[in-house]
């Protein structure tokens, strides 16, 4: 009888298929190749100066040392312009595990430049990602003429060789130095992408639940206005639904761990599972959900160099009527509940 309960546990468990498609046997190995290898190279690049320095590597310690005060400008310069890392057709498969869609509604100006903002952020952002960071989706054919960066934390720029990855996908600090120095260039056609939510909003990232972190967050309105950048919002069906987390509603004991380890440390920390290396269910591998980016049409902002509290509010009240009609939209045709409102905090 025993025998007998192990092997129905066992065969109710979906395995991964190992005579699927060559398709999805390719974006599966993506996937692996990205949570198996480059993600967790990126963590451990943050001891990578203790390790080269405890095991008498001074030669690499010092040459990329000289290499990093050569380059330490990058993040705040707008990146490299040689994205060869974001033109692997590993990045491809990897879309295309999940997969993840890029949708224009509306074309894009060539001779303008354009902030781009991002909702939600979810666990990883896997559409911003593979659609702006990676050239996964085609978005140099989609929106031709247009020269994206994505903005991340200046902290991930301290890791060796991690911030040579990142560079190379044509990231940039999230810092205005950075963004002012990209949409005030000479060059037209220049997107800088913000994930407006950040690691507050990661938390708010449960599948089915459409909650974002945007209510004050203006200070990607106020850069727009800055330097003339048309805004444009953007919206990934999906995005919340990669993985499931625990559940931490405001007030409970573990979102308060969760906001007093944001605060102390500047990054969320969501309790997430997903699916597994073999099988289907359980582990922290993301689940294979659609994710469609759906971006909008721009929005026009006129050039002020010092923009007053009036003027910030009032274009960031247009922007969330247009996000909220962005996501009302189209949500019936990505799955989402017709009775379903977009929320802001």
């Amino acid at each position: 009888m025993l025998n007998y309960q192990i092997h129905k546990k066992l065969t109710d468990i979906k395995w991964v298929n190992i005579f699927s498609p060559w398709d999805r046997q390719r974006a599966y190995f993506a996937l692996v190749v990205w949570f198996g290898l480059i993600y967790p190279f990126c963590c451990l690049c943050q001891v990578a100066p203790f390790v080269l320095f405890f095991t008498g590597q001074w030669i690499i310690l010092g040459l990329y040392a000289v290499w990093y005060l050569y380059d330490r400008e990058s993040p705040r310069r707008g990146g490299y312009r040689d994205n060869w890392f974001r033109n692997l057709s590993l990045h491809k498969w990897f879309a295309e595990y999940f997969p993840v869609k890029l949708h224009k509604t509306a074309e894009l100006d060539p001779n303008q430049n354009y902030l781009f903002g991002y909702h939600p952020h979810g666990i990883l952002g896997v559409g911003a990602w593979s659609c702006f960071g990676f050239d996964a989706c085609n978005v140099k054919q989609v929106f031709k003429g247009i020269r994206f960066n994505i903005c991340t934390l200046p902290g991930n720029f301290t890791a060796m060789f991690r911030r040579e990855i990142l560079l190379s996908i044509g990231m940039i600090e999230s810092s205005k130095e950075s963004i002012e120095h990209v949409l005030n260039s000479e060059e037209k056609g220049r997107a800088v992408v913000i994930v407006v939510g950040g690691a507050a909003e990661a938390l708010e990232a449960h599948p089915g639940k459409h909650t974002l972190t945007l209510a004050n967050r203006k200070g990607f309105v106020r850069e727009a206005v800055k330097t003339g950048a048309h805004l444009v919002p953007v919206y990934a069906f999906g995005e919340n639904d990669i993985y499931k987390q625990i559940d931490n509603p405001e007030g409970s004991k573990l979102r308060k761990i969760q906001e007093w380890g944001k605060k102390k440390m500047g990054i969320s920390l969501p309790l997430i599972y997903g699916r597994g290396y073999f099988q289907m269910a359980l582990g922290l591998l993301p689940m294979s959900r659609a994710v469609n980016v759906v971006v909008g049409a721009p929005i026009q902002v006129e050039k002020e160099l010092d923009p007053s509290k009036e003027v910030i509010d009032e274009i960031h009240g247009v922007y969330m009527e247009k996000l909220a009609e962005l996501f009302e939209e189209h949500k019936a045709k990505f799955g989402v509940s017709k009775d379903t409102r977009l929320v802001f905090q």
